[in-house]
């Protein structure tokens, strides 16, 4: 059987070791082929390939439930349940999803993009199971580094304590996450996995058999008892802390070992209560490049297989914002010990790995753990340290209320740094950052800031961590706008405070950090059309400039907010408030992300799903102006 024709994965029902072993090799190829081709996630696909086949072949997938940990290890799953014609749009507008979406396939039984929901979404599924008096299997699917979030830790202390509900936790064990795992669990689980009977067993038992005279390879079954019996000897000491837990412990197995496996899960199917079978992969299996750099390939834009180096890039860009983040965090933390640079797991995205090489004793990783990051800054604060917790802003939702409770409430120092926010592109909905203005903004103490480019940005770290309070700076993903960059001696922003880019008496345009630039491009557009407008960079939605803002829009009478952001609670609505509450009756239109989810695309497509270039905000702005719209180049 060939890749292409499985649409459903019962299809693997009685297919021999060899053909999933043929069908794995497909899986890769055509995984390989389709990332290097338009980039994602590599390495966490290439580790479960054996995995996935062997725990669908002891299912019935029209009946049973799987649950993926993040839903980019799940790519030989979509290979398998009918997505292959489709694979090669992965990551595209209006293509396969890079996680799992409930609406995309009726396999896909739970959608997730960020961590350690896995557990606890298969339990709510086994107790629904039993409620309603059904009979199927449950599965949930976790990686080592999911562990380490404590929502995965809740959900096994809950599932320990229900003998009677039939739950399968796979324990993906590749020792990392995006980079390599951080903590007590997974360096118990690198125990695990490198214990002397287990090590015994998978190395030396076999091997020293052969050697003996007249046995060679004939007592190869009786081997294999031995290693089984020796196993069962070796889990009370490997499998200590999920025996106690209340959990049936088996492991660890070879995960790239199909017969292992499927004997395995079909075992683990059979025993009652809560089952956790802990299985040892490579991240980036198959392919060596990636086995060899686990953190460079757990995801990669376009490359060239044989090389794996990256498809060169048509001319120099400006570097990224996480990158200019990184240097200059790790230049002020240079000539202040108090800064501490925090990261939940995205060392590399969040440019903190250059503070990691540079100052190792002012760097932390707390591992896929955001709520501790959190209240852990909220705790440095406390005692004199400048604590920068830099976290994706759509993983900072994760730690709403440490941020009220521990941080907003007491008026500690916390610096937080929002890397990817906006519109992030090919992850879709599960990443996009386009809430953490409207949930930061209601919060007494918060302040909110953002920077206009890559410049800006650099004072924006001082001004943060210079501030006696709780103060979060928002940034966009990629590269900024080439503006000249200072090696050192940057001055703090004063808090509060905007500025005027532009002048024009016709319509005041107020841009908030990254739609800053495109607001300058909408002014000169209108002013094409004979419309001028003065553009005010906010540069705070908390507190608002209103002494620069206010007399502006009174003035002009007409005023434009323009934000990557929802629009609900969002910049615009801070300057609406503002408004009322200063009794200034103008109009005001807000411009930025409506109620939707924005789906998986590039961030150009997606602007401009939403009418937000500049050709169609300028558009937009000549309407209420009574211009005709079709002289605008959309």
């Amino acid at each position: 059987m060939h890749l292409s024709e499985l649409t459903h994965p019962n299809q693997l029902h009685g297919l021999s070791i060899y053909q999933l072993q043929q069908i794995a090799r497909q899986i890769r190829e055509k995984h390989l082929q389709t990332v290097a081709a338009s980039g994602g996630h590599l390495g966490p696909g290439l580790g479960v390939v054996e995995l996935t086949l062997a725990l669908y072949q002891t299912l019935d997938l029209d009946r049973d439930k799987v649950t993926w940990d993040v839903g980019h290890q799940a790519y030989p799953h979509k290979l398998i349940t009918g997505r292959y014609a489709h694979f090669h749009t992965l990551r595209q507008k209006e293509g396969v999803a890079g996680y799992l979406k409930r609406c995309e396939s009726k396999f896909d039984h739970f959608g997730a993009g960020h961590a350690s929901t896995s557990i606890s979404s298969a339990l709510g599924m086994a107790l629904a199971r039993d409620m309603q008096g059904e009979n199927y299997k449950v599965v949930a699917v976790i990686g080592d580094g999911a562990l380490t979030g404590g929502m995965a830790l809740e959900a096994i202390n809950h599932a320990g304590h229900l003998p009677k509900t039939n739950l399968l936790v796979v324990l993906n064990d590749n020792e990392m996450s995006i980079s390599p795992n951080v903590g007590a669990i997974p360096r118990y689980l690198n125990k695990m996995r490198l214990s002397p009977p287990v090590q015994f067993l998978s190395e030396n038992l076999e091997e020293q058999f052969k050697h003996l005279p007249f046995v060679g390879d004939s007592l190869a079954p009786e081997i294999e008892r031995v290693k089984e019996g020796m196993k069962r000897l070796a889990v009370p000491k490997v499998g200590a802390v999920f025996e106690e837990l209340g959990f049936t412990y088996v492991g660890p197995i070879d995960g790239h070992n199909l017969q292992e496996l499927i004997t395995t899960f079909q075992q683990a199917h059979k025993h009652p209560g809560p089952v956790l079978v802990h299985v040892a992969t490579t991240k980036g299996k198959g392919y060596e490049i990636a086995e060899k750099d686990q953190v460079g390939y757990h995801a990669q834009s376009p490359f060239n297989l044989a090389t794996g180096k990256a498809a060169p890039s048509s001319k120099p860009k400006p570097p990224g914002y996480s990158k200019v983040f990184g240097d200059t965090l790790t230049k002020i933390a240079e000539n202040d010990r108090r800064v501490i640079g925090i990261t939940a797991a995205m060392a590399t995205g969040t440019g903190l790995d250059i503070l990691q090489k540079k100052l190792p004793d002012q760097y932390i990783d707390v591992g896929i753990a955001e709520q501790h990051a959190v209240t852990l800054a909220a705790g440095l604060a406390c005692e004199g340290m400048r604590p920068v917790a830099t976290i994706y802003s759509t993983f900072l939702q994760r730690a709403f209320d440490q941020i009220i409770h521990d941080v907003c409430i007491q008026n500690l120092p916390v610096f937080f740094c929002l890397d990817r926010a906006g519109i992030v592109g090919a992850d879709g909905p599960t990443h996009q950052g386009m809430y953490d203005i409207a949930y930061l903004r209601c919060i007494p103490n918060m302040v909110l800031m953002a920077p206009k480019d890559e410049a800006e940005l650099q004072r924006m770290i001082v001004t943060g961590i210079e501030h006696t309070g709780p103060i979060a700076m928002r940034y966009p993903r990629g590269n900024g706008y080439g503006a000249p960059l200072m090696e050192e001696g940057w001055e703090p922003l004063p808090i509060g405070k905007g500025e005027i880019l532009r002048h024009g008496d016709d319509v005041l345009l107020v841009g908030y950090g990254s739609m800053v630039y495109p607001s300058m491009q909408v002014a000169e557009i209108l002013s094409e059309h004979g419309i001028e407008a003065t553009v005010v960079n906010a540069r705070f939605a908390k507190p608002l400039d209103t002494e620069l803002i206010l007399p502006l829009a009174q003035k002009i009478g007409r005023v434009v907010t323009l934000e990557e952001g929802c629009l609900m609670g969002g910049f615009g609505s801070a300057i609406a408030e503002s408004l009322l509450d200063a009794e200034i009756a103008v109009p005001l239109t807000r411009i930025g992300i409506p109620d939707k989810l924005v789906d998986h695309a590039t961030p150009d497509e997606s602007k401009a799903d939403l009418g937000l270039t500049p050709a169609q905000m300028a558009e937009r702005i000549l309407k209420l102006f009574s211009k005709q719209p079709s002289t605008v180049s959309v």
